[in-house]
């Protein structure tokens, strides 16, 4: 067997072991703090969010069928994760006045420069293309929900403490 041939039965090995490891699932559909529960969104809004949003954003994921093959597993896994790191909507209405309002913020900076959602989510789930309406759509319901904390708290709750 010539070297090469081991390199690539090795790697064949790798990748079908790996098959055997599976990380767990973002389907725990846990949404006590549910961001449409204190902020509510037209239907419009709403379908766009579970469409190009939630399944990295909230705490139940639709996976795909590529899902099941690693190494593609472990990567959505891990960018699933940092999505809701950032930003969850299952448990949005849990964290500080501060930081939601904060987050409102980022929602619409990130529409506006047009980071959201990840073209890398986009190639495949082409149903997640935001249209300008759609866009503008989130944009308004982010300003409203800020308009609406900003009545609703005192001005020095809103601003977000940064560790020194």
């Amino acid at each position: 067997m010539t070297k090469r041939n081991k390199i690539l039965l090795t790697i064949v090995g790798v990748v079908a072991l790996a098959q055997l490891i599976r990380p767990s699932k973002n389907q725990s559909n846990l949404n006590s703090g549910d961001i449409l529960s204190k902020y509510p969104a037209s239907e419009d809004v709403t379908q766009t969010l579970k469409t190009a949003c939630n399944d990295c954003h909230s705490n139940y994921t639709v996976y795909p069928w590529y899902a099941q093959i690693q190494p593609v597993a472990f990567w959505l896994a891990n960018h699933i994760e940092e999505g809701k790191e950032h930003l969850n909507f299952s448990t949005f209405t849990q964290r500080r006045i501060a930081v939601q309002n904060h987050k409102f913020e980022e929602i619409v900076e990130m529409l506006e420069k047009g980071e959201m959602p990840l073209s890398s989510y986009t190639w495949i789930h082409r149903d997640a293309i935001l249209s300008d309406t759609q866009k503008q759509g989130l944009i308004d319901w982010a300003k409203i929900s800020m308009d609406s904390i900003k009545a609703q708290y005192p001005a020095d709750s809103l601003i977000l403490k940064r560790k020194s």
